[in-house]
């Protein structure tokens, strides 16, 4: 077969008495889906949790990546501040260049915390800048004026200086912002497209949960004090079998790692992007989101996970369950055997398919193999399209 442009990832979770993801009201997040409120998990939730993950299959673990920052406070704690640490600098010139690069980082609003919004810049990104103040203030060490006038003026070629940068930088903005994408609404030009498209995961069936009362026991209290709780409180819990959906666009993955352009992706080095998805097969099976994790221990491995892979647009196995089915591995698994079925009647069968699952259901066109082999098949593919 020949490279892939796309791999789709089909998975099902399950779980019991857990919050996974709560709204503005602490409430679980939901969705309608096909007449009926759904519980869902958010694709942001879903990214942090596989993004900062910390076992076997970190992303950080990637040889010869770079990792990167989501902050509102990168120039303050990871470009001043060591700086300052290095006392050769005034605390006025300090203030003024920290101004400088806020405004210069994240816009006209930038001046203040709240101002700011989170921005995901690479290390090499925070190193460049760290650079760019460490000389700025060896310049200036007591000249406020100065030194603001150097850091403005930076800033004023940025665009050309930045550019220049991130195109002789591998991974400028890190691992996480070639897999996941970043906008930076202050420099266009720093703006990634994302490689892997993540949908938010809803449960198969309707929405099942309750509200928890609890209270709490007071050890201090005195046998002759009043018997009651010293707190009593109530939040909700919800249950569900989920379906997840993820594309990893490959040439934009291989343009993202290498830095090459999307249109010669098939002639680069493709072996860190088969590493890439080698990883995230596995975070994707086997790291749970979750809140409340001390009161519900919202751990769950995935009970099928389905990698296709092609050249066709991709599309979502969703309407497997736009009717709800009942909140079983096996009638989830049918489900979704039939609706395969029905779209390769319609549309052919055009991708190659590989199926871990616990459940014996057999899916059209599929062969069935253990996760580790699975997330090897996927990487093998990607990096030379014949993992046969």
């Amino acid at each position: 077969m020949t490279v892939p442009r796309f791999l789709q990832i089909h998975t099902l979770h399950s779980y019991p008495a857990a919050l996974l993801n709560r709204d503005d009201s602490g409430l679980a997040k939901r969705m309608p889906f096909g007449g009926a409120v759904r519980t869902r998990i958010s694709s942001q939730c879903l990214k942090r949790h596989w993004r900062t993950a910390e076992d076997e299959f970190a992303i950080r673990n990637i040889a010869n990546s770079t990792t990167a920052i989501r902050s509102r406070n990168v120039v303050n704690r990871s470009v001043i501040a060591p700086i300052k640490a290095a006392g050769q600098t005034s605390g006025e010139v300090l203030e003024a260049v920290s101004e400088a690069f806020n405004v210069g980082v994240y816009g006209d609003k930038g001046k203040t915390e709240t101002g700011r919004q989170p921005l995901l810049l690479g290390m090499p990104e925070v190193e460049y800048l760290r650079e760019q103040a460490t000389r700025i203030c060896g310049q200036h060490p007591a000249d406020t004026e100065g030194a603001t006038r150097a850091a403005k003026n930076f800033f004023k070629e940025s665009a050309k200086n930045l550019k220049a940068f991130r195109d002789q930088t591998r991974l400028p903005g890190g691992l996480e912002g070639a897999l996941f994408g970043r906008m930076v609404t202050s420099d266009p030009a720093a703006n990634i497209d994302a490689a892997i498209h993540v949908a938010h995961a809803f449960t198969v069936h309707h929405e099942e949960s309750e509200s928890d009362y609890f209270s709490v026991v007071d050890d201090l209290q005195e046998p002759g004090e009043d018997s009651g709780a010293a707190h009593i409180g109530d939040t909700e819990l919800t249950a569900g079998l989920f379906y997840g959906y993820v594309v990893v666009d490959v040439p934009g993955l291989t343009s993202n790692l290498e830095g090459c352009s999307p249109d010669e992706w098939q002639d680069a080095d493709r072996s860190m992007a088969g590493e890439v998805v080698d990883h995230l097969v596995h975070l994707i099976a086997t790291v749970s989101p979750g809140a409340k994790r001390g009161s519900t221990a919202p751990y769950s491995y995935a009970d099928l996970v389905l990698v296709e892979a092609g050249s066709r647009q991709p599309r979502s196995l969703a309407n497997a369950f736009r009717t709800p089915v009942a909140a079983q591995t096996h009638d989830a698994v049918t489900s979704l055997s039939r609706h395969l079925g029905r779209l390769d009647s319609a549309y052919g069968l055009a991708e190659s398919r590989r199926v871990m699952t616990v459940d014996d259901t057999e899916l059209p066109g599929t062969i069935r193999v253990t996760l580790d082999a699975l997330a090897s098949w996927s990487a093998d593919t990607v990096r030379s399209g014949k993992p046969e």
